[in-house]
């Protein structure tokens, strides 16, 4: 299995290679050369063929080759690649939405690809003068496959235009608009410009709406974002961010990251395991180093975390354990604990005949 082409496939893109390659990836899950892998293809099918479904929705470790699973549709913090964005828009019944799949860097594709589920999406650019570039679903596409083909405006961008309405002090002129129709009536937009030098970062809880709770166990994801002055996300960035911590809760950071998590893509996410007392968790970032009058401003971000439902049975010790350190002496009891693991499951495989 791992050998078939090495893993090598367009599904497999990591959410910090760039945009590029997502879009090759969410082009890959929506329409490619398979006869039912794809998203069109399955909509494609005799009516006898009741669904589909696609492995895996997130990024992951695999037990079988060293290589992380990178053909989610989320990385394994949960944060969302442009397929996502993609199988979003197949939803025609669901809220109004467009998302333009370009960041407007010195490397972005001149194409500008669009999801969304609405009947009409209208383009604007600016480059000297109001650019409008229209799609209407039915009339550009073939309405036999999905309900929401990959939207693509050939050339509908240029950097260099950009770059000289930047230059001409026309900061706010260098943009990419895009609306969504439904019922002859603008239901939604988006509006991307070029981030600039950054400024700040920003901190982001991502829980989907649902409460943290004080079990113990229970992990939510902080993500920090680093900006510039408009809010506009500086995607191309290698920084990296230091968190700290008061309150229920405490980090859970790898030891090679314990100087600063790396940005990837804009983003630097980091874990929060909660306490067993309910209470208020408050977590700051800073760009990790020397600081100076040009670094980004440090942020801040609380929440709370809420009792759980049921009663909970635990050791104390465990409990106010303290985090792992990176010390020497951790690495080697670290290193065994591997090793002893690594042979109770050689045992197990040689059990079942799996031995090599």
């Amino acid at each position: 299995m791992d050998d078939w082409s090495s893993h090598n496939s367009p599904s497999r893109a990591a959410r910090g290679w760039g945009e590029v390659p997502q879009l090759v990836q969410a082009n890959h899950y929506a329409k490619n050369d398979y006869s039912i892998t794809s998203y069109d293809g399955l909509y494609r099918t005799p009516a006898f063929h009741v669904g589909g479904t696609l492995w895996h929705s997130f990024d992951h470790q695999r037990g079988y080759h060293p290589d992380p699973f990178y053909g989610g549709l989320m990385d394994a913090f949960r944060r969302p690649k442009y397929s996502y964005e993609m199988f979003r828009a197949q939803d025609r019944r669901a809220e109004p939405m467009v998302f333009i799949a370009n960041e407007m860097t010195p490397f972005s594709p001149e194409d500008v690809t669009v999801f969304s589920n609405c009947d009409t999406v209208v383009l604007h650019t600016f480059v000297g003068s109001d650019t409008v570039r229209t799609y209407v679903r039915g009339r550009d596409s073939d309405t036999a496959g999905m309900p929401s083909p990959v939207i693509v405006f050939p050339e509908a961008w240029n950097f260099m235009a950009d770059k000289a309405l930047s230059r001409g002090g026309k900061q706010k002129e260098a943009y990419i608009l895009v609306e969504g129709i439904k019922n002859g009536r603008v239901v939604v937009s988006e509006k991307k410009s070029m981030s600039r030098r950054p400024t700040k970062l920003e901190l982001i809880i991502d829980r989907e709406g649902t409460n943290v709770v004080a079990d113990g166990s229970d992990l939510v994801t902080v993500v920090a974002q680093i900006m510039d002055g408009n809010g506009v996300i500086k995607r191309l960035n290698n920084q990296s961010v230091r968190f700290t911590i008061e309150g229920e809760g405490r980090l859970l950071v790898p030891a090679s990251q314990a100087a600063g998590v790396p940005l990837v893509w804009g983003e630097a996410p980091v874990l929060v395991q909660t306490s067993t007392t309910p209470g208020t968790v408050k977590v700051k970032a800073e760009i990790a180093g020397v600081q100076g009058d040009w670094t980004p401003h440090a942020a801040e971000i609380e929440f709370r975390t809420v009792e759980p439902l049921q009663p909970l049975v635990y050791m104390d010790a465990e409990v106010h354990r303290s985090p792992e350190t990176s010390s020497t002496a951790t690495q080697a009891a670290g290193k065994r604990q591997s090793e002893d693991m690594l042979k109770q499951v050689e045992a197990q495989q040689e059990a079942f005949g799996e031995q090599r």
